[in-house]
């Protein structure tokens, strides 16, 4: 009887293990709202990490959160480290590149897990509106395959990424 256990569990794993080498090498998760406002208004908020308090999810997580402003004071250069509670780890924004209709920062976090992606913010003006998109992206290492067999990343992601854009829409049109 525990031979037959053994043998089921190490078959399950072995599958589990199997499945999750077939997943993609890359993540992309991003949600789109539409904004009443000129793109200007909308990049002000998001080129100016001194910005992101009044409408960034993770900003309202952990009010005792340790941050740091560093770089440029806006745009390119422009740096933002945190350290805070389980709920926002650690890790260190910088603006890789910048023009009014697209936002480059390089995200690295140190805490709970390390890893490296690009967080991509673009305004394309349609009318008097702009679609604002907010995207993240970056290499699927292999605990990350397996991880994801069990933790819909795209809905975890996703849903920080609709109330940014609703607090950053409902801040713009202000």
């Amino acid at each position: 009887m525990i031979k037959t256990i053994v043998i089921v569990v190490v078959v399950v794993l072995a599958g589990i293990f199997g499945y999750a080498s077939t997943r993609p090498d890359t993540f992309r998760v991003q949600r789109t709202v539409s904004i009443k406002a000129p793109p200007e208004k909308i990049f002000a908020r998001i080129n100016d990490f001194h910005e992101w308090n009044s409408w960034s999810p993770y900003e309202k997580l952990d009010p005792a959160m340790k941050r740091t402003f560093s770089g440029a004071a806006s745009g390119k250069g422009a740096a933002y480290a945190w350290e805070g509670s389980d709920k926002v780890g650690a890790g260190r924004m910088e603006i890789s590149d910048t023009s009014p209709s697209k936002t480059l920062i390089k995200l690295d976090f140190t805490k709970p897990f390390e890893s490296s992606n690009v967080a991509e913010f673009s305004v394309d003006t349609r009318g008097d509106s702009s679609n604002v998109t907010w995207a993240m992206y970056g290499p699927s290492p292999y605990v990350s395959k397996v991880m994801g067999l069990f933790v819909n990343m795209d809905n975890m992601i996703g849903k920080d990424f609709e109330t940014g854009l609703a607090n950053l829409k409902t801040t713009v049109e202000k």
